[in-house]
């Protein structure tokens, strides 16, 4: 089955390749480059690029390995090397390699902001993270899988995946791209500009929290709002935490108190909580969970 799988893909390849190109174009065609690249053509057709080659549609400049590349004319006088070839992406700045790729990928939505994201502005480029002829993952062409690629510059956040209270990413029951966009995204309300993690959105602009979290969507009567606010990271540390729960202190009642602390400067029924009263005597162990009595913390109708 493998064998003549191989046999029409390559059938294919050879139909797309029936027109020759335009004189004086510069461009060769697919077929001179696999002379010396079979390696690469071989594997070519497990490639999503190879559909520029299949559907014989694509005007010259937008098919196969001169679709990426660039006029191959050129490079094939030359008997090779990399500075004969119009766009060699090793050679590339970040900037060039970016604006290359957006060529044909800036129509997908999830790539629209990519220009004005943290990884554009720290030279990130598609490059980077991508292996379009060697990928380590079939799904978007990774050049390692998506935990150890994150890891490879995010070294901090991999020792909080190693935590007692964590999220299971290194057990591979979810990835860092289900809350984060790598590309960029919009946040217009989540804690506006507070916020340049790149954070994968939800339902409209809600926190990517809730995709799995939707129990505390709400929307409720009376909201806890930190929530909305400042999101779930007020209270919990999103990767892995030494705490139970992902929280950012040991114990619950001092995750409370970092905003119930009997201040009442701010008039609100929230803040003004007396510490030594008869209701909320801190001192006493039995009012130290404060979720023994508050039992619905994010939102309660």
């Amino acid at each position: 089955m493998r064998k003549l799988l191989l046999l029409l893909v390559t059938a294919a390849a050879a139909r797309s390749q029936t027109a020759a190109p335009a004189a004086g174009s510069g461009f060769t065609g697919s077929n001179a480059c696999k002379t010396c690249h079979a390696d690469v053509w071989m594997n070519f057709y497990k490639n999503p690029h190879y559909k520029s080659v299949a559907s014989g549609k694509e005007p010259q400049e937008k098919t196969g390995c001169e679709g990426c590349h660039g006029p191959a004319q050129k490079h094939v006088e030359a008997r090779g090397g990399k500075t004969t070839i119009p766009r060699a992406f090793s050679l590339m700045p970040p900037k060039q390699a970016l604006e290359t790729c957006l060529g044909c990928h800036a129509r997908d939505l999830a790539r629209a902001n990519i220009r004005r994201s943290e990884h554009t502005k720290n030279d990130v480029a598609c490059t980077s993270c991508h292996s379009i002829h060697h990928p380590a993952t079939p799904k978007s062409l990774l050049a390692k899988k998506q935990a150890e690629l994150c890891y490879g510059c995010h070294a901090t956040v991999r020792a909080q995946f190693s935590m007692p209270s964590k999220h299971r990413v290194n057990e591979g029951f979810m990835q860092c791209s289900d809350c984060h966009n790598p590309h960029g995204s919009f946040d217009a309300t989540w804690k506006m500009g507070q916020k340049p993690r790149m954070m994968e959105q939800a339902l409209n602009t809600e926190s990517p929290c809730l995709k799995c979290h939707m129990d505390k969507r709400g929307p409720f009567v009376y909201e806890h709002a930190p929530v909305r606010v400042e999101g779930c990271e007020a209270c919990h540390s999103p990767h892995g935490s030494m705490n139970a729960k992902l929280l950012r202190r040991p114990v619950v009642f001092t995750v409370c108190l970092e905003c119930h602390n009997g201040a009442a400067s701010f008039g609100t029924r929230n803040n003004g909580v007396d510490l030594q009263s008869s209701k909320h005597n801190m001192l006493d162990p039995k009012f130290q969970k404060c979720t023994t009595c508050h039992v619905a913390i994010h939102g309660s109708n």
